[in-house]
């Protein structure tokens, strides 16, 4: 059955139930224009015993969607690419606070793009659909959610825009909620205020509302299946009780004590671990072993409870701030003397060693997928290993949160970098987080900048992040300023904020709980516009422009611009001509465009010139009577030398041409390899040169230049054959045998 909901000014998606993969718990076929998206639902049938939601979330694009084969050896999809990750990262996130606190049986959500009309973007639409599976599932999963892309395009907000309308658009985000709240935002925008923010949220959440409302008649329409029992742990009030009183005290003691964070770490376990020997003795072992789980989740309740409290109550934190204090921040550059740019940005216990390196259009990063292919001239890359929160761990490639957490860096930065146009460079930046206490991400960004700045970029304006949170309990709330990881793991919310000291370029909210006010949310872009701009004063201690010249070790690139007709020439057969130039003048890269702009690029400004100068010399066009430097690369006897005058254009000089004096063997005169000066002396009709060495020299004193009598017709025998060719008659001494002349070439 075919359902449709009316959403976003006037524009239907459409649900699909009850015909595709009917063996799955919940199964919905969903579709925007032509573009569709089948989403499944399915839980397996055993608990797990776990203390977190085992939920796996998977979004893949099948390249038929777009009419396409895949590339590579085996032609077919393969690894997950960067934009299927951060799909598939954008299902998860807002649906994942939805279900049950105690859900423990292992649940997975599977996103085929099946179609794509090559305007609508698919991410979106596998949000709803997934609600909408695991909404008519037997899956513990009873409140709808729906997620909408919002973008203003001169000046008219759009929900759900189509890939045109993005292009030209001066923000987008994409808002995820329930029929009440807003549970997610992400995206970017061109420096906007924090009004404009709100107006596009409150744009989504109204479409949001919209959808949401859609699946839950939808549901009702279809049926739904019974929800699966989810197991609610037995209060065990007395035992609660004795956990209190063992732990509660020191617990809120260490909450209230300024500690690093690895000793915070270590004296709350032992805390923890204090209090479950002494209830072993209590209960004995094998009690203890059956209430070890519930006793785990009460002492981590007292936790959060108590840090919690202190901050609603006393408006303190765990490391002795109040709610709107920064950490200390330490800004340096250019730490590493090799690298292009390079920053070494810390905040507290969370440190970002960021280096920026410049390169040519062939370094820039090729995107394949449903849309056309494009090409990536700025590259993020996040890297967080196991020891910048001091633990092992294996290191297999990147995670998705490696991903995402990149993204949203390269998202923020990218606005502000120097058009192609101005800068023809391809930029990437590297973060490697070696300490982490409270968003890595903001630190790349910020990092980012100063390593941008160190490189000699110019970017338009510097770019700082900060990540707020949300600790919010009945009417009472605290919205905070930099948090550490605790406060992001304890707390309510984490949103994170990025921007210049004019307006926002990017953002990423998650929530964990139902229900935010925009009084809220204005509070905390506020407290975020206060933060970043004080981040920003002391990024700008440490540099406060863009240095003013590249560094020695990074390419310098010149632009020229040549026929496009001579295109071709360049590159030579199969790219021939551009290696070899390239090969004998040393630059590093050369590239051409379809409109005649041609880029060098070289660390060595004498290996540019001398590129330069074999490019030009390409496109010269001889001129008889002028004056070549050249280089002998063929001597042959009897004939003469053949000689490069200008790059890839050989010339003949004659053994006639050498000298004045007669020359009976070349190489007493001349050897391959000679460079020296020689004059265009003629330029045949057939293209070829005839150079002269002796029209350079001084005429010797009393010489007489001797006269060269016409030939006779029929001089070379006519067609070459018999008597007059220059084997004269099947002599191989080139005498002509029938004509009486000589027949030198």
């Amino acid at each position: 059955m075919i359902y449709e909901i009316e959403f976003g000014g006037g524009k239907k998606l459409s649900f699909e139930l009850g015909r595709f993969a009917k063996q799955a718990s919940g199964s919905a076929m969903v579709r925007l224009g032509d573009t569709m998206v089948l989403t499944t639902a399915i839980a397996a049938p055993d608990v797990k015993d776990v203390d977190f939601l085992p939920l796996q979330v998977e979004y893949r694009e099948r390249a038929a969607a777009a009419g396409k084969i895949p590339g590579g050896y085996f032609k077919r999809e393969g690894r997950p690419t960067e934009k299927e990750i951060l799909s598939a990262r954008l299902v998860d996130r807002p649906i994942r606070p939805m279900f049950p606190k105690t859900w423990r049986s292992e649940t997975q959500l599977v996103a085929f793009v099946m179609c794509s009309d090559q305007q609508n973007d698919a991410d979106v639409l596998a949000v709803c659909g997934a609600s909408l599976s695991l909404l008519i599932s037997d899956v513990p999963f009873s409140e709808p959610i729906a997620a909408v892309r919002v973008a203003r395009v001169d000046g008219v907000i759009i929900v759900n825009p189509t890939f045109d309308e993005l292009a030209k658009a001066d923000y987008e985000f994409v808002v995820a909620g329930t029929r009440d709240s807003i549970t997610m935002v992400e995206g970017e925008g061109h420096e906007i205020s924090e009004s404009e923010y709100l107006e596009a949220l409150r744009v989504g959440s109204e479409a949001t509302k919209q959808l949401c409302e859609g699946q839950e008649r939808i549901a009702k329409e279809f049926g739904i299946k019974t929800k699966r029992f989810v197991e609610v742990p037995e209060e065990r009030p007395d035992l609660k009780a004795r956990i209190e009183a063992l732990g509660a005290a020191e617990l809120k003691t260490l909450a209230r004590t300024v500690l690093p964070k690895e000793e915070r770490s270590e004296k709350t376990k032992a805390a923890k671990e204090a209090v479950k020997t002494v209830l072993k003795t209590e209960l004995g072992e094998e009690r203890f072993l059956l209430e070890e789980t519930f006793i785990s989740a009460v002492l981590k309740e007292i936790e959060k409870r108590e840090m919690r409290e202190m901050i609603l109550s006393d408006n303190i934190r765990l490391d002795g701030r109040n709610t709107t204090t920064i950490r200390p921040i330490t800004c340096e550059i250019n730490v590493l003397p090799r690298a292009h740019g390079s920053s070494l940005f810390t905040r507290g216990e969370t440190q970002a060693l960021t280096t920026a390196t410049l390169g040519t259009k062939r370094d820039q990063q090729n995107i394949e997928g449903l849309l056309p292919e494009t090409t990536k001239r700025f590259m993020l890359h996040y890297n967080f290993p196991p020891f910048s929160v001091g633990e092992v761990g294996r290191m297999t490639g990147t995670g998705r949160r490696e991903i995402g957490h990149g993204n949203l860096a390269e998202r923020a930065l990218k606005l502000m970098l120097p058009e192609e146009e101005k800068f023809p460079y391809a930029i990437r930046i590297v973060s490697d987080i070696l300490e982490s206490n409270g968003s890595s991400s903001m630190a790349t960004v910020c990092a980012g900048s100063l390593a941008l700045y160190d490189a000699g970029v110019p970017l338009k304006k510097p770019v700082a992040g900060i990540a707020m949170g949300l600790i919010k309990e009945g009417d009472r709330s605290a919205v905070l300023s930099d948090i550490l990881g605790n406060e992001d793991f304890l707390g309510d919310m984490d949103f994170k904020v990025t921007g210049t000291r004019e307006g926002i370029t990017a953002c990423q909210m998650d929530m964990k709980i139902k229900g935010i006010s925009f009084e809220l949310l204005e509070k905390a872009l506020l407290q975020a516009r206060e933060g970043r701009l004080f981040i920003l004063d002391k990024m700008d201690a440490a540099i406060a422009a863009p240095k003013p010249d590249l560094s020695d070790f990074a390419p310098r690139l010149t632009t020229i611009k040549v026929p496009v007709d001579c295109i071709g020439l360049i590159i030579g057969p199969g790219g021939k001509m551009i290696r070899s130039i390239q090969a004998e003048s040393g630059v590093d890269d050369i590239s051409i465009e379809d409109d005649g702009t041609l880029t060098i690029a070289a660390t060595n400004g004498t290996a540019a010139a001398k590129a330069k100068a074999m490019i030009d010399g390409l496109l010269k066009e001889p001129e008889e009577g002028e004056i070549y430097h050249a280089k002998v690369t063929q001597v042959r006897e009897g004939l003469g030398a053949i000689m490069e005058f200008l790059p890839k254009k050989e010339g003949l000089m004659h053994i006639s041409e050498i000298d004045y004096n007669r020359v009976e063997n070349v190489s007493d005169l001349i050897q391959v390899g000679d460079e020296f000066d020689v004059k265009l002396i003629a330029v045949k009709p057939d293209g070829k040169f005839s150079l002269s060495r002796k029209a350079l020299l001084e005429k010797p004193e009393g010489y007489v230049e001797r006269e060269r009598r016409p030939r006779p017709e029929g001089d070379r025998g006519g067609d070459r054959r018999g008597g007059g060719d220059r084997r004269g008659g099947g002599d191989r001494d080139h005498r002509g045998g029938g004509g009486g002349g000589r027949g030198r070439y």
